[in-house]
């Protein structure tokens, strides 16, 4: 496997650790620090790029009213009666959306449909991709805008 699509690997299995243990985080209400290293001792860590798994949590704990600001309006109820798997993958997804723009906005909407598919209700994913695209809009207006690159084609 090339690195590149090592870093792949990683981040999604990062995203997706990062999901279950703010799931934690949101219900327990636990200090993020506490549930940080809980996880990490309790689960292999090895597919996953732990540092990355650290600066979600980390940042999503310390700006969590501002990620779902950028939400807020698109929501049909408030987020304190969203699913808290929804809310933990949410989170995720916008912490990507605003400070990881070396990330493609198509990606983090993908992983964080992915991500519902594996841990969400039966049509949350549907929930979640739309939510995520507005949020792209609002937060990557320019690059969600921008016409699409065609990939070249294998010969």
């Amino acid at each position: 496997m090339t690195d590149k699509g090592r870093t792949v690997k990683n981040r999604s299995k990062s995203r997706q650790f990062a999901v279950q243990a703010l799931y934690s985080w949101l219900l327990t209400e636990q200090s993020i620090s506490d549930i940080e290293v809980h996880f990490i001792s309790e689960h292999d860590m090895e597919d996953a790029d732990v540092s990355y798994f650290q600066e979600i949590l980390h940042f999503v704990a310390s700006h969590k009213m501002a990620l779902i600001d950028h939400m807020e309006g698109f929501l049909s109820r408030t987020f304190s009666d969203v699913d808290p798997v929804e809310k933990a993958i949410l989170l995720v997804g916008v912490f990507e959306l605003e400070q990881r723009k070396d990330i493609p906005y198509r990606v983090s909407i993908n992983e964080s449909v992915e991500c519902a598919k594996i841990f969400g209700a039966e049509e949350g994913h549907k929930f979640i991709n739309g939510i995520m695209d507005k949020v792209a809009g609002k937060l990557r207006e320019a690059e969600v805008k921008a016409p699409r690159k065609k990939k070249a084609r294998k010969k």
